[in-house]
């Protein structure tokens, strides 16, 4: 009996050593990555390659450390070498979109664009709801500056995950260039609340701005012209009621509103753009627009109205239009910024696949 306790002991020592011996390897190839990842965002490429490799001997079954030198290879353009290491894995149990996202990028910088929309299409045969492999995708043909062809992709990413917030960068700045810049005014508002505070976010405020400032024109000092879209094509429920057709939302409903919130502004700045997004609001709903075309980007703008932030919020989109009308603006209402910057991280815009906004929304 004494035997078979020292054996099933020795038995025990011997896997528990097994365990803690592995999980000592786990923790050094983790760490080793985790410095690897360290030099390589300080440009040391080589150095960050040479600790992945080291880690990947440690952790052979972890995809962490091949991904993370496919990665610094891409970032050295050395995209088959890259290519190599991703091929070698494509098969993993671990892969991810952003695995798919690099793999394909790799092909797409090597030169082979086609190769790098096949991969794109693998990746979202298993990641059908990915809003970067559809970016991607876009970008493929973006590009090659094929825009109309790369902005489906941008509207189906916007579609399938809506909280992405690239995709609406995208798409803006396509629809900014278009006749039809009432897309790119929602698409890029969208944007701009998905992704405060960055260096894309201070170009679309600008170009909302601009576009503000073409697509209104003033003829005389009684009358003005309004220009966001020019489609026309009538959308018919196939039932064909007329409470089922849906008139054209730039020219009939955009325009329209816009136009009335007009009435009594003589010029375009910072400050009547204020004025006038407010009156859009107000006339949206009280109209009951908001029922037959619903908007989450005006739904907020209306909860923003009847929070009291609807004009800190204006001047929040619009100051990289004019930045020193800003500045004037801010030093007059310091307390009332103040207020709706500690309310503003609270009460976001909420995006998700129950509540987000398409263009084909309306169509």
């Amino acid at each position: 009996m004494a035997n078979k306790i020292k054996i099933i002991g020795l038995f025990l020592f011997l896997i528990t050593g097994q365990i803690i011996f592995a999980q000592t390897n786990k923790e050094k190839a983790l760490a080793k990555g985790e410095e690897a990842v360290k030099l390589m965002d300080e440009g040391k490429i080589d150095a960050s390659i040479k600790l992945l490799e080291e880690a990947q001997k440690l952790d052979p079954e972890s995809l962490s450390f091949p991904y993370e030198t496919a990665y610094a290879l891409y970032l050295k353009k050395d995209y088959n070498g890259a290519l190599k290491i991703l091929e070698k894995n494509k098969n993993h149990k671990d892969v991810s979109e952003r695995f798919f996202q690099l793999f394909g990028n790799s092909y797409d910088m090597s030169g082979n664009s086609e190769k790098a929309l096949e991969t794109y299409d693998a990746g979202l045969k298993i990641f059908p709801k990915s809003g970067c492999l559809n970016l991607e995708k876009g970008n493929v043909y973006w590009g090659k500056e094929e825009y109309e062809k790369a902005l489906p992709f941008y509207e189906k990413g916007i579609i399938v995950e809506p909280d992405f917030p690239s995709n609406y960068y995208r798409a803006a700045i396509l629809y900014f260039c278009s006749n039809e810049k009432v897309w790119g005014m929602i698409y890029g508002e969208i944007f701009m609340n998905l992704e405060p505070g960055s260096k894309r976010t201070e170009e679309i405020s600008k170009l909302l701005y601009d576009t503000y400032k073409r697509g209104i024109k003033y003829t005389s000092d009684t009358t003005f012209s309004v220009s966001f879209s020019k489609e026309m094509d009538l959308q018919i429920d196939r039932t064909s009621e007329p409470d089922k057709m849906k008139m054209p939302f730039g020219i009939f409903v955009y325009e329209p509103t816009l136009s009335l919130a007009l009435i009594n502004e003589k010029s375009i700045n910072i400050n009547s753009l204020d004025r006038i997004r407010k009156n859009f609001v107000e006339i949206y709903y009280e109209s009951g627009m908001d029922k037959k075309y619903p908007n989450i980007l005006f739904d907020y703008q209306k909860k923003l109205l009847d929070a009291g932030y609807l004009e800190c919020y204006n001047h929040w989109v619009l100051m990289k239009g004019n930045e020193d009308a800003f500045g004037d603006w801010y030093d007059l209402n310091k307390d009332k910024w103040n207020d709706f910057m500690k309310w503003f991280p609270k009460n976001t815009l909420k995006v998700d696949e129950s509540n987000r906004f398409y263009s084909g929304q309306y169509k």
